[in-house]
């Protein structure tokens, strides 16, 4: 007999929970539950395009996520204002939560950060986003297209961070595999530093990862650093007076 169902599932990276979100999420109190509790959120959003709806006109509440999940109702109120802080979901006009990130989380694209523009750009036609002030695209001739000067900005330079770090070329590195470096990247920065290259590696990926702070090009960043810890060290220059006064002599 033939199984004519459809199947969803999720594609998680191996550095899922080596990332900078989820290793601050589960340092938190309770933050192995919200790394739980974030997956099954994710699981239950699959049929629904990352909405989490518990039937196709009621959207989940938080008592009947905690009820799904299994999670008692105060976990997943408190993990849910914690989510929405770091932008892992989203509350839609009609009250449903969306899990922002579904689309870099399913099927297999090289595009994936296109993926999720696109499905956002759907969801702002249908009115579902909020029309907060920067999501708002002002009438434009080419229909649903934005001009590029009025497009969100926020939403340009995240997910061409995503696109970059997780592309091919660059690979992962440091303690936290939160540094991304291209192989041309890393070559430069050993031949520039080739003393202490490891060590602002490291540097970088434990302040990104205790802080939460992200940086739009690490190589830069490290370059930075080390040239102005190496001018720091740098014996200061002493400009002696060789000149002679009037009443002195050589």
């Amino acid at each position: 007999m033939s199984d004519n169902r459809k199947y969803y599932y999720l594609k998680l990276k191996e550095n899922f929970y080596n990332s900078e979100t989820m290793v601050i999420l589960e340092s938190m109190q309770d933050g192995l539950l919200y790394s739980n509790l974030l997956l099954k959120m994710y699981l239950m959003s699959l049929k629904s395009g990352g909405i989490l709806m518990l039937n196709d006109h009621l959207p989940h509440t938080p008592q009947t996520i905690a009820t799904f999940t299994r999670h008692q109702v105060g976990t997943v109120e408190r993990a849910l204002k914690v989510f929405l802080e770091f932008g892992l979901v989203e509350i839609l006009t009609d009250g449903a939560y969306y899990m922002a990130d579904i689309q870099l989380l399913i099927g297999q694209s090289s595009t994936e950060g296109e993926r999720k523009k696109k499905e956002r750009m759907r969801l702002k036609r249908q009115k579902l986003l909020p029309s907060g002030g920067a999501d708002i695209c002002p009438p434009y001739s080419r229909g649903d297209i934005c001009p590029p000067e009025n497009r969100d900005k926020r939403l340009d330079i995240r997910d061409k961070s995503i696109e970059n770090r997780e592309s091919e070329s660059a690979r992962a590195y440091g303690r936290y595999q939160n540094v991304f470096l291209t192989d041309e990247e890393l070559a430069d920065l050993q031949a520039s530093f080739p003393t202490v290259w490891g060590q602002y590696i490291e540097k970088l990926s434990e302040y990104m990862a205790s802080t939460g702070k992200r940086y739009q090009s690490h190589a830069a960043t490290i370059r930075r650093w080390a040239s102005e810890d190496a001018r720091k060290a740098a014996p200061p220059s002493r400009n002696r007076d060789y000149s002679v006064k009037e009443d002195e002599t050589v």
